[in-house]
């Protein structure tokens, strides 16, 4: 055959040819075994001397088939069947062969160059052989076999390089990445991962072939320290492969590769005085590892304590070293927690690893990886149908850009056209994406801002009118669905993870989540818990012990929060719409309280309030609500413990706000229902429904009580200035639910009103009368709405003393010039669509809501905040002079500011008030603290 075979190698015969000698090569290599056998049951020397000669022949086309079977397997590569026979004929030959053989082979190479090109086709085949195997996978036997002889080659091959081709004349850098890049696919190969296989079969592995991983890995650290000071030449370029290599989950070869990586370090800081491109290989190859599948605790463990104790024995490592390994580590952490819930059905815990790590890129300024992990967090958001969070997620990119035509640097995410060769080109694109999510997720302030921003593009730097058209346009219609399109505002939950079974990123910590819309608390909690079947609901809301933090199983708490209101300074001193502040209410919120009652002190059973204290926990999250995510964790938490008195004033606060509410929106809307407002007035003014506030007047307003409590008084008047300014509120909510009722409900409205009446009686004889005014507005008819800013005290106690000690009459206001005609018109037609709303503002006084006096006296009644009986005090100083007197004019700044943002006038029934002043509406805790001494 030998003669044969040489024959058709000469001229250049086809497969067929080659395959059939072949096929006769590989029966006297099973002739051949079959004498060795025979000889070693001892048939004596005839069977040596045939063994041998056997031997001779094949050794003589060993070097010749070994380069067409190489050469042929690169033209078959899709021809699996019969690369398969190539395969076992080389794996087969290979075997013969022992290291005279590969002595002998490659010293018939006649140059360095043949030998160098020989060594680079059989790194470049192997390494295509074992990414693309023949054979199955369950072929094992097989495998084994190939990887065997495959090991055996790559060993001998290395000796040829260290010895021929690491000199510095004759070092030649591709064939040692060639080597490397073998060795490492050799390594990781999924045919020697023994941890994937069933128990048996890993056994027998072991016992017929050992772990080829170790002795691949060994060679790599080997072949790798030969390098020298050639090591500089594969830094950054093999620190993937290297970490590839060192996740192989093995524990004896983690040991042995992982100080490579301190070696690369020292490599590069000896040259550089840094090791900063080690550092950014490292961090960008350990995301794609992680997230593939490979590493874990137990590297995470193993890289910090190797590291380290190399670092500190290097003195100059030893705090840059230290750095590093925290930066890695924070960051395997990090991504171990990502795959380990990526593939959850329940994305909620997907969202937060992905912000924890788009954090620590941000933190480390690793821009390329921030944004990739911006867009995977943004296509989560949608395919939830989170809008607003994909919006604010996609807006963090869009504020990394330029409004300037340099190119992109950053690599694009998602399915950008291909013509966003700029930032600007790019920004404008996000912006509109950005837009689009705002509107869905009915967050219309925030895309104004974001089309306030391309109106400035559009008409001060491109001068596109044509597109500024369209964004004024769009901005107009988010201003008509802020003011006409219901939307409801989200309840807040805090959710607490307590227990050791949680992972890291939830263990022991408090969150606050924002719930969709008309999102019950039980579907939420049903949804909370879906990920974790084995968790306990925690029925209590008080914070957990050691016993559950520290108990290895899972706990889960959740109650309602509410978002504490933080005041706006731009919305002070005005009346505005409804709809606007309630968005401010429920967003852009970081604060949230939850209160609890508990009883304290002597008990009452006929008076629940009289000790009903409130402990108030405020909770403050990382991030303001709504943002990137539905849920920020909690930062900080205080805990106050307010007075049933208090916790009384609070109450009365919120019933008053209420009511002006309803009122505001009744006024402007006449068709919504009745039955809301009915419920709130009725269980205000009926005693059998509530008990209105004569519970408050059982428990504060007794002589005992202020004895026991002097410090209460200021806070006691505060509470009964709050119960008189609600008859004027009640008195106009009765009145446009007389306007409203249906006659079946007649008999209901007046009941009502009778015991509005008894009420109102009680309460102007004995906290004193207040009186609102109602004042016009001028625009279109929308619900109304009062805000406050922080000054507003300070401004107003100024007027105030300068009221209460000034004799000087106030000099009488300048008439206003004249209209022009065509303002007259314009007014004309404003007050034909005006409607009616309550609050302090500077227009002429209306009729006062809560009496109905003669046309003659409304005048009279309206023109000032005084005491019918206060002419003079008792320290002789003159009172302000009377604005009835002729020639005054009834002004703003002469009338009381309701606690609610009611002005008007007050009257004591027991004793002279104080000259009238301004009630801060922001927190109405001030108005009377000075009360006894202007008295």
């Amino acid at each position: 055959a030998v003669p044969i075979l040489r024959e058709l190698i000469e001229r250049g015969e086809e497969e067929d040819a080659c395959i059939e000698l072949l096929s006769s090569i590989l029966e006297v290599l099973y002739t051949a075994q079959k004498l060795r056998a025979h000889c070693g049951a001892g048939e004596g020397r005839h069977g040596d001397a045939e063994l041998a000669q056997v031997k001779k022949h094949v050794q003589l086309i060993l070097e010749r088939l070994l380069h067409t079977v190489n050469r042929r397997l690169v033209v078959l590569e899709r021809e699996n069947a019969l690369r398969s026979h190539y395969v076992a004929c080389m794996a087969a030959i290979l075997s013969q062969m022992d290291k005279d053989h590969y002595s002998s082979y490659i010293k018939t190479f006649p140059s360095r160059a043949e030998l160098m090109d020989f060594l680079m086709e059989t790194f470049i085949l192997f390494k295509d052989l074992i990414g693309k195997t023949v054979y199955p996978c369950d072929w094992v036997v097989m495998n084994m076999v190939q990887n065997r002889e495959f090991l055996r080659a790559i060993n001998h091959f290395a000796v040829t390089l260290t010895e021929m081709f690491l000199s510095n004349s004759g070092f030649e850098l591709q064939l040692w990445n060639n080597y490397f890049h073998l060795a490492v696919a050799f390594l990781t190969q999924d045919s020697l991962q023994l941890e994937n296989f069933s128990q048996a079969k890993r056994s027998s592995i072991l016992a017929k072939y050992g772990d080829m991983r170790g002795a691949i890995g060994a060679s790599i650290r080997d072949m790798w320290y030969n390098l020298g000071q050639h090591k500089i030449e594969f830094i950054p370029g093999m620190v993937g492969p290297i970490l590839e290599m060192t996740l192989v989950p093995e524990l004896e070869l983690r040991k042995s590769t992982i100080p490579i990586f301190f070696d690369m370090m020292l490599c590069e800081y000896e040259l550089t005085r840094s090791f900063s491109r080690f550092e950014d290989e490292i961090l960008r190859k350990l995301d794609s590892e992680v997230e593939g599948g490979r590493g874990d605790e137990q590297y995470k463990q193993l890289f910090e304590s190797i590291l380290l104790s190399c670092c500190r024995g290097h003195p100059e490592l030893a705090k840059p070293g230290e750095n590093f390994v925290a930066l890695v580590t924070g960051l395997l952490e990090r991504l171990l927690d990502y795959r380990a819930v990526m593939n959850d059905e329940n994305k909620t815990y997907s969202m937060s690893c992905t912000v924890n790590l788009l954090n620590f890129y941000k933190e480390i300024d690793r821009q390329a990886m921030y944004i990739r992990y911006l867009y995977k967090l943004k296509d989560l958001h949608i395919s939830y149908e989170n809008y607003t969070e994909g919006a604010y997620t996609l807006l963090l990119h869009a504020r990394l850009l330029k409004w300037s035509d340099e190119a992109n640097t950053a690599p694009m995410q998602g399915l950008h056209s291909p013509s966003l060769h700029t930032q600007r080109q790019l920004k404008e694109f996000l912006y509109n994406q950005i837009v689009d999510y705002f509107d869905q997720g009915k967050m219309w302030e925030e895309a104004i801002h974001i089309c306030k921003e391309l109106a400035e593009q559009y008409e001060s730097e491109v001068f596109d009118y044509e597109m500024l058209s369209d964004i004024l346009q769009r901005e107009a219609k988010f201003y008509e669905k802020i003011l006409k399109v219901l939307r409801p505002s989200p309840d807040y939950f805090a959710v607490g993870y307590y227990g050791q079974g949680f992972p890291t990123f939830l263990r022991n910590k408090v969150f606050i989540y924002r719930g969709k819309e008309y999102e019950r608390r039980e579907d939420f909690e049903m949804r909370l818990l879906s990920p974790f079947p084995n968790a306990e609901k925690l029925t209590t809301t008080s914070p957990p012990g050691q016993d559950v933090t520290g108990s290895p199983g899972q706990y889960i708490q959740c109650f309602t929060v509410q978002p504490a209101e933080e005041a706006k300074g731009r919305f002070k001193d005005r009346s505005i719409p409804e709809q606007i502040t309630n968005f401010y209410k429920a967003n852009h919120v970081q604060k949230f309280s939850y209160s609890r009652p508990f009883k304290k002190g002597p008990k009452d059973p006929d008076n629940e309030f009289a000790n009903m204290w409130i402990e108030r926990t405020t909770f403050v999250t990382a991030y303001p609500l709504p943002g990137i995510l539905r849920w920020f964790a909690v930062t900080s938490t205080t805990t106050t413990v307010i007075s049933p008195l208090e916790n009384a004033i609070e109450t009365m606060m919120k019933t008053n706000e209420k009511i002006m509410s309803e009122i505001n929106r009744h006024q402007n809307d006449p068709s919504l229902p009745i039955n809301p407002l009915s419920m709130l007035l009725n269980g205000i003014v009926d005693p059998a429904v509530m008990g209105g506030f004569a519970k408050y007047e059982a428990a504060f307003f007794q002589e005992s009580y202020l004895q026991e409590h002097p410090e209460d008084e200021g806070n006691i008047e505060k509470l009964k200035d709050l119960i008189a300014w609600q008859a004027p509120l009640l008195a106009e909510g009765i009145r446009i639910h007389g306007r409203k009722v249906t006659e079946d409900l007649r008999p209901f409205h007046e009941r009502m009103e009778q015991c509005f009446m008894q009420l109102r009686a009680k309460v102007e004889s004995q906290y004193g009368v207040r009186e609102m005014i109602c004042f016009e507005d001028r625009r279109s008819g929308r619900p109304r709405s009062m805000a406050w800013g922080a000054d507003w005290d300070r401004l107003s106690n100024a007027g105030d003393r300068q009221s209460l000690h000034s004799t000087e009459t106030p000099p009488t206001p300048k008439p206003a010039p004249r209209t022009p005609e065509s303002e007259d018109r314009r007014s004309e037609r404003r007050e034909s669509r005006s409607s009616t709303f309550f609050g302090y503002r500077r227009q002429d006084p209306r009729q006062s809501i809560s009496e109905l006096p003669e046309p003659q006296d409304e005048k009279r009644r309206l023109s000032r905040n005084m005491s019918e009986s206060s002419l003079g005090n008792s320290d002789g100083k003159q009172p302000p002079p009377s604005r009835d007197a002729p020639g005054a004019q009834p002004s703003p700044a002469g009338l009381a500011l309701s606690p609610t943002g009611f002005g008007g006038r007050m009257r004591s029934a027991s004793r002279a008030p104080p000259p009238p002043r301004r009630i801060s509406p922001t927190v109405y805790e001030t108005f009377l603290e000075l009360s006894d001494a202007a008295a």
